[in-house]
């Protein structure tokens, strides 16, 4: 079952068409953000003007994009929108408890949320020559991963954009001391109108997609206040799970094509920090042990590296698109980036 919540757009700025679609029998229902493919513009031949076509290529793989923890798919728009003009056509999903899509009591861990994917992936018809590359920002490439490694039919190339490695009892030694230092803010005596002023300025190098992504995190409260779209005990258990879950039991298991996108150097710099010494141990774990891997750094990137820059990412997943298909690279490739 599906509903429309936005008015489709041609595939340039903005969410595209949106809709809520039920992720399997006694699933969830899902926002799905989908985005047209833009064809190259043809000249008809009477007139000799050029029109943009809407369609994608049958060659060209669909992208499934996922966002992290108390986040929303909207921060996608911009890599998106890069891609649809390279001929190829977006999903970029709200996963359950996250933007638009329907919240449950329950399952709020890592492994349900891929399997809501899975089923979703289905649902949509995206199988078998029309599996996605799917690509996944933070807990979402934990997520990916565990798609690809547990439904392996599913997908055809994933992308782990500053996640997919995240390891958290690798930084703390309990639950409750990760927590600690991982729970979101709280906003009560906030207003929406001053959050949104603060983060327009932190994030004023970032294109205007990015932080209208970063904005719809929040609702604004009938008062003039603000919250956080996903709940403080909802945001609690996914943290439990990538505190709980160990990632690396499932990199051999994922047979299609890789690309890690960390949001670091290749080289150690003398300012960093634990986390940035642990991320980077990971990432190079995750590439040595997933079959077919290669890794684009991103040095002096933010984590949310989709939105602030989407253009060259799109350009690396469609080059992660390329490999679908083609005769698998020496695993564990490290580019100089």
């Amino acid at each position: 079952m599906t509903q429309s919540l936005v008015n489709p757009t041609s595939g340039g700025e903005g969410p595209g068409d949106v809709q809520l679609v039920e992720a399997g029998p006694g699933g969830p229902r899902l926002a799905v953000h989908h985005r047209p493919a833009l064809r190259p513009p043809a000249r008809d031949p009477a007139t000799g003007t050029a029109a943009v076509a809407v369609g994608s290529d049958a060659q060209a793989p669909p992208f499934l994009l996922v966002h992290g923890v108390s986040s929303n798919a909207r921060l996608w728009d911009g890599v998106a929108a890069e891609l649809s003009r390279a001929g190829h056509e977006s999903f970029a999903v709200d996963l359950r408890g996250h933007g638009r899509s329907e919240s449950p009591d329950a399952g709020y861990d890592t492994d349900t949320c891929a399997d809501d994917l899975a089923a979703l992936i289905g649902v949509l018809g995206l199988t078998g020559g029309r599996a996605p590359v799917a690509a996944g920002q933070s807990w979402g490439g934990n997520v990916v991963l565990s798609l690809a490694a547990r439904h392996p039919a599913a997908v055809a190339a994933v992308a782990l954009v500053d996640g997919g490695w995240i390891r958290l009892h690798d930084r703390f030694a309990t639950f409750e001391d990760c927590w600690s230092a991982l729970a979101p803010p709280r906003f009560e005596g906030l207003r929406y109108a001053d959050l949104a002023t603060i983060i327009r300025k932190v994030r004023a190098d970032w294109p205007p997609d990015g932080v209208d992504g970063t904005l719809a995190n929040l609702v604004e409260l009938p008062d003039g206040g603000v919250r956080a779209r996903l709940s403080r005990d909802r945001h609690r258990e996914i943290v439990r799970s990538l505190y709980e879950d160990d990632p690396a039991d499932l990199y051999p298991r994922v047979p299609v094509p890789a690309v890690l996108v960390p949001a670091l150097g290749a080289q150690a710099q003398p300012d960093e920090g634990e986390r940035e010494v642990v991320a980077r141990a990971a990432v190079r774990q995750a590439l040595a042990a997933l079959p077919d891997a290669e890794v684009r750094w991103y040095a002096g990137a933010d984590h949310d590296l989709h939105a602030q820059h989407p253009q060259r990412l799109a350009a690396d997943l469609l080059a992660l698109a390329g490999r679908v298909g083609a005769a698998a690279p020496h695993p564990s490739q490290e580019p100089d980036r």
